[in-house]
């Protein structure tokens, strides 16, 4: 009877169905709690805290994933006993950077899934991206970590990994995660070779002194070239690539020889864990329960749970109720020291208390530094966020604090609108991230907002020798006090296939760029470099570059400064009255057709009056645009059916005086629909 449990198959179909005769044990009774028969699982060394050998069967591993988890010699046991404690110099502290889409979250979840950390009945893909967000994009936004344990030759080894995001827009999540670790995997597509996004994730590595690793991926693939791509990266990165790993995370080939590289390649941190307590936050949220949750990485010293904590650069203490580690849920633990990485719950309810970067010590034996912590970060791109409802005001200030908790690169102030009633103005590094933090806000806090166009900080140099910094084209000042205005420029570089380099090069011309170099980084891939005004690029610019090169291309770019500009502010008026939420800067060369764009969807957005409304674009007093909306007309002259035409002349006239008056005293009220409308039509046409 035994031995027919421990035989049930893999597929398991429902108890009453006519398939479940066929599994049926022959001396197993026909009662009403058989169910449960159908639903054991057999017996499998993963679900046991101690096992033999790692080379146990498991239905739950077949074919070439018995071969993986052989070949790396990782029992099941250690997955399971990941909180156990292991020397200082068997931790591995390791992040992986890549390019979006090359393969990091794949990889994440092979390496959990390898070293037990994961079970298969729960793994599910990018196991690390718990965002509903993420898992729709396919995409990286937030850093995640996990910690994981690996057995070499009967000797433990402690993993902390994070998995860090691609696109460009989240670089500032990248450096918080290098500055946590003593290594790096560097994943590179190896049908796509080097992109714009591999080489700035390389540099940030370079900066922070980190032992990188190379790794192929996606060899499995029919278009895989890894030779070529191995070449790419010792010509273009430095990188020797003679003992470069190629594997295949979707298919679990060389996952072995990467987890035996981070163990000899990745040098150990140092043991200073008889030091004072200082510990470097890189990531926090914040919990409804249990208020503020930081993360952090011991860099000396030992934290231990009910310690008194000291924050040195906010001052607040506080009792530490809980610490644990993230492998990946969350498990406590009594004590972490230097090397380890973990999370601490202390009850904090303020969300300035515990910031990123800031560092974390002993209240009775206070550290004699802080820890130097992030570079405080530029926002790029500003948009105004405004709640529909006027009461969702102080919803959206408390969401837009805890959103800032988890987001450090998000900045926000203030703002007042004539048209939107009170908001905020907020930066953020990139488009993708203003829309990403907008859907986080609707989504997590239940908000609905209205989002003004992106634009970008401004430099104007007074007359009287001030320079005002200007993000909000109504805060501009008047002509006459403005000597010039300045716009940010970046510098950006555009790897692309050589047949696409003519098109890329056009839309580069178009928006105002000035070409500064070409090179072939390999026979068929080039580099071609721009400076381009920043406001630019916070359009269309990303979706024309991947159209124009049919999804091949790629780009980075770094701010580089301010340069002066022939840049005006295009103001709307809407019958004599200037509209300030619609009023945008933009390039003389662009205004007139950026004008009469806006004129155009103001006139079919706008409901008729009982008088004629001019609807105008305007370079200060100079109408460069205009369009007018006609009056809705009463017939004054139905009743007249005969008589005298000086009649119908005195009843015109009467009728004509009354729509003058009108006109001099009536307001035009532009619906929010318009406003909507018309701040769509600028994110398009700026």
């Amino acid at each position: 009877m035994a031995t027919d449990f421990c035989r049930v198959p893999d597929f398991l179909p429902h108890p009453k169905s006519p398939q479940a005769w066929r599994h049926r044990p022959r001396s197993a009774p026909h009662s009403s709690n058989e169910t449960h028969l159908f639903r054991r699982r057999p017996f499998s060394p993963l679900t046991t805290a101690t096992t033999t050998s790692p080379l146990s069967w498991s239905p739950r591993l077949r074919g070439t994933e018995c071969k993986a988890v052989s070949d790396a010699g990782i029992a099941a046991d250690p997955g399971q006993d990941r909180l156990m404690k292991v020397p200082i110099p068997n931790i591995r502290n390791f992040c992986i950077i890549a390019h979006i889409d090359h393969g990091k979250s794949t990889l994440a979840d092979k390496l959990l899934q390898m070293t037990g950390t994961v079970q298969k009945r729960e793994m599910k893909e990018q196991f690390l991206d718990n965002m509903d967000l993420e898992r729709e994009r396919g995409i990286t936004i937030k850093l995640q970590a996990a910690r994981m344990r690996y057995v070499r030759n009967n000797e433990p080894y402690c993993l902390n990994l994070i998995d860090t995001p691609g696109h460009v827009d989240f670089s500032y999540e990248v450096s918080r995660s290098l500055a946590a670790c003593e290594g790096a995997l560097l994943v590179v597509d190896a049908s796509q070779g080097v992109e714009a996004q591999t080489l700035a994730n390389v540099y940030l590595a370079l900066e922070n002194n980190l032992e990188i690793i190379p790794v192929l991926n996606k060899i499995d693939l029919p278009g895989a070239e890894p030779d070529r791509v191995s070449r790419e990266i010792e010509e273009i990165i430095g990188l020797d690539c003679r003992d470069a790993i190629r594997c295949s995370a979707k298919e679990g080939i060389g996952i072995a020889e990467i987890l035996n590289a981070i163990v000899n390649k990745i040098p150990p941190p140092k043991d200073t864990a008889r030091s004072p307590l200082r510990a470097l936050i890189f990531d926090s949220y914040y919990d409804p329960y249990r208020g503020v949750i930081v993360y952090f990485r011991v860099i000396d010293g030992t934290i231990k749970k009910g310690d008194k904590i000291y924050f040195m650069a906010s001052g607040k203490d506080y009792i530490a109720d809980e610490i644990g580690v993230l492998s990946p849920n969350q498990l406590q633990v009594n004590e972490l020291y230097a090397g380890e990485v973990g999370y601490l719950s202390a009850s904090i309810r303020s969300v300035a208390d515990a910031r990123v970067g800031d560092t974390i010590t002993h209240f009775g034996r206070k550290a004699a530094n802080s820890l130097p912590g992030y570079e405080e970060v530029t926002p790029m791109v500003f948009c105004g966020l405004f709640p529909i409802d006027a009461d969702q005001f102080p919803e959206l200030r408390d969401a837009l604090e805890k959103l800032q908790l988890n987001d450090a690169a998000l900045k926000f102030e203030p703002e007042t609108s004539s048209a939107m009633g009170f908001g905020f103005r907020c930066g953020f590094l990139g488009l993708l991230h203003m829309e990403i933090v907008q859907e986080r806000l609707e989504r997590e806090y239940n908000l609905t907002l209205i989002t003004t166009a992106p634009s970008v900080v401004y430099r104007v140099n007074c007359v009287n020798g001030d320079t005002i910094e200007c993000s909000n084209p109504s805060l501009l000042p008047e002509p006459g006090k403005r000597k010039s205005i300045e716009e940010p420029f970046v510098k950006i570089e555009m790897l692309t296939p050589r047949e696409y380099i003519g098109s890329l090069m056009e839309l580069g011309q178009e928006r105002r760029g000035e070409f500064k170099e070409m090179t072939y980084i390999t026979e068929i891939r080039a580099s071609i470099i721009y400076m381009l005004p920043l406001a630019e690029m916070v359009g269309d610019f990303f979706d024309q570059l991947k159209s124009r090169s049919k999804g091949y291309a790629s780009m980075e770019y770094s701010f580089v400064g301010y340069r002066e500009s022939d840049l005006v502010k295009l103001d709307v008026q809407i019958n004599g009255e200037p509209v300030e939420p619609l009023a945008t800067i933009v390039h003389k060369d662009k205004a007139y057709s950026v004008g009469r764009a806006l004129t155009q969807k103001l006139k079919e957005l706008i409901p008729r009056q009982m008088f004629k409304v001019p609807i105008q674009a305007c370079i200060g007093a100079k109408v460069i645009a205009s369009e007018s909306l006609s009056a809705i007309r009463k017939d004054v002259l139905s009743k007249c059916y005969g008589g005298d035409i000086s009649r119908k002349k005195k009843l015109l006239k009467k009728q004509a005086e009354g729509k003058k008056r009108m006109k001099a005293i009536g307001k035009v009220e532009v619906p929010q629909e318009a406003f909507m409308a018309v701040l769509r039509l600028e994110k398009e046409v700026l």
